[in-house]
């Protein structure tokens, strides 16, 4: 009898190894292409000129652990709806309260230092290396003084950081026990919180102040880019041989204009402060007409340009796709919005929603893909990876803005180093904000995965034979079943610690529907884009034009 009981704890083991490996093995796999993608997407974009190393590995590292931090989610969703089976018992492995904390520790400790190395990269290390460059000067070579400065800078985002880790660190969840008691007690009781639940409500009040950031960089430019992208790769491009050809006509009537002017000097009459403005203007606008002739001629020889026409019928097929997906997200986060305006505890809870009351297409899809590991993971990477491109393609036409003064351009192989770390900031506050959307796009997916119960209940009432067996009924995990019988994700647990952050949340995605429409609008009323948009503006400096060339 022992020896079998041995050997099913043996078994158990085994069985809880393999689980996991099965999980952490796909996640280092996607560790090792997210590191790939990182490295080809920062080189693709970064000036050849004003390359730094410590910029780029600055960039790559910062963008990879936000990325990484996303990939988290579904091992996390994995390894909590593995633990039972279909029917909604538990595993051998499972069975045990232990264990199951001892798994869901692991992810835990795993989001700590994720989190913690967001903050580091945030509030430290970004900051540094962009003041760092913005204090360099070729006539100033004092690397101690650079560091001096940006460490000078850094300490104000230092300060920032440790007032968020202080507030939720002090900020109690709940009420103390004596509302009678002294204020050494009631301080006495918060560092007793914070000790009790080590740090975790600091942390999470930080990340979820910098995903209140993310929120509206989604707004900004993800919800735009998810109009712009698809309607450009339907629409496509204009002819390059009818843009040169109209860049030739305007070149000729400015230099026409030019002359003009010239030649009522050299009659002797002299010009009007307002001919010298127009003179001024026609001449940048002529430099800008004949860089903007060297583009198009580089990009009518091109073999990308002859590739891109030949392709035309596929970028078609893939705007349609696109755009299906976006309104299937958009659609998504309708219905989870809906749901919770009509079914949800109120404001003062986040709008948290007790069950599935309406259904949800996305979260319906990934329950149905879940239990096929890894095509949920799959899935969720590549909603991931679209949020990336379509924020991407939002700040690309966009411009990186404070308020409406554009700081900075971002252009293939033309973006200066500090550029780059605003680009990687933005792009990682919006990736770190995509674990809510996906949250908000399918909410039990989220919180259980794909776990189950067995729900005990009487017979009919009024049966003489029935009235007092018990019938059981398996259902799907939500916030009715019994604590001991689903686990929640940690995701879940650090994303909504702090209800007022989940309302910000909730009427954040109304706003991210509303500008996804008029962004939709606005793409649509727009024409053809030019093959060469974004290379040449009148701001440009020679430098630049040559870089591009070379």
């Amino acid at each position: 009898m022992h020896k079998r009981k041995s050997s099913q704890v043996k078994m158990a083991d085994q069985s809880l190894l393999s689980e996991s490996a099965l999980g952490w093995s796909i996640f280092t796999l996607v560790f090792l292409v997210i590191l790939a993608f990182c490295w080809v997407y920062i080189r693709k974009y970064q000036s050849r000129q004003e390359s730094e190393v410590i910029s780029t590995i600055t960039a790559i590292c910062a963008l990879a652990v936000a990325l990484i931090t996303s990939a988290l989610l579904p091992v996390d969703i994995f390894l909590v709806s593995y633990m039972k089976y279909p029917n909604g018992t538990y595993k051998g492995w499972a069975e045990n309260n232990e264990t199951r904390g001892q798994i869901e520790d692991t992810v835990l400790y795993a989001y700590y230092s994720l989190y913690s190395i967001i903050l580091f990269c945030v509030f430290l290390w970004i900051p540094f290396v962009y003041f760092y460059y913005e204090e360099k000067d070729d006539d100033n070579t004092d690397k101690c003084l650079q560091v001096k400065n940006a460490l000078k800078y850094t300490t104000g985002f230092i300060i920032v950081c440790t007032a968020l880790l202080l507030i939720g660190a002090f900020v109690p969840l709940e009420a103390p026990p004596n509302q009678s008691a002294t204020q050494w007690e009631k301080m006495q009781y918060l560092f007793e919180e914070l000790g009790n639940k080590h740090g975790l409500p600091a942390l999470s009040f930080s990340i979820s102040s910098l995903t209140l950031i993310g929120m509206l960089a989604v707004i900004t430019y993800t919800a735009y880019g998810m109009s712009v992208l698809p309607l450009n790769l339907i629409k496509g491009t204009r002819s390059v041989v009818y843009e040169r050809l109209e860049n030739t006509e305007d070149i000729e009537e400015v230099e026409h204009q030019i002359e003009k002017l010239k030649a009522k000097c050299e009659d002797g009459r002299p010009l009007s402060s307002r001919d010298r403005r127009n003179l001024q203007e026609f001449e940048v606008k002529l430099q800008v007409l004949q860089r903007r002739g060297r583009h198009l001629e580089i990009a009518e020889s091109h073999c990308c340009t002859k590739v891109g026409s030949a392709l035309r019928p596929l970028k078609i097929l893939m705007g349609i796709f696109f755009i299906l997906v976006a309104l299937l997200f958009v659609v998504a986060l309708f219905i989870s919005n809906l749901d919770k305006a009509l079914h949800s505890a109120g404001i003062s809870s986040g709008f948290m929603v007790f069950g599935t009351n309406l259904t949800n297409p996305l979260n319906e899809l990934l329950l149905t893909l879940q239990p096929v590991f890894p095509l949920d993971y799959i899935l969720i990477t590549v909603i991931t990876m679209y949020f990336v491109f379509t924020s991407m393609a939002g700040i690309r036409n966009m411009g990186i803005w404070f308020f409406w003064i554009r700081l900075y351009k971002i252009r293939p192989k033309r973006t200066r180093p500090q550029a780059l770390l605003f680009l990687c900031m933005i792009l990682l506050l919006i990736v770190l904000h995509t674990s809510y959307m996906i949250y908000s796009l399918a909410p039990q997916y989220v919180m259980y995965g794909s776990q189950r119960y067995l729900l005990q209940s009487l017979g009919p009432k009024g049966s003489p034979t029935l009235g007092n067996t018990t019938t059981e009924t398996t259902r799907n995990c939500d916030a009715d079943a019994p604590q001991d019988e689903c686990t929640v994700t940690r995701s879940y647990l650090f994303l909504h610690k702090f209800w007022f952050f989940s309302t910000i949340y909730y009427f954040g995605n109304w706003v991210f529907i509303a500008v996804f429409l008029i962004g939709l609008v606005v793409s649509c009323c727009k024409g053809k884009r030019s093959v060469i948009q974004g290379e040449v503006e009148a701001d440009d400096s020679d430098m630049s034009e040559d870089e591009y060339i070379h």
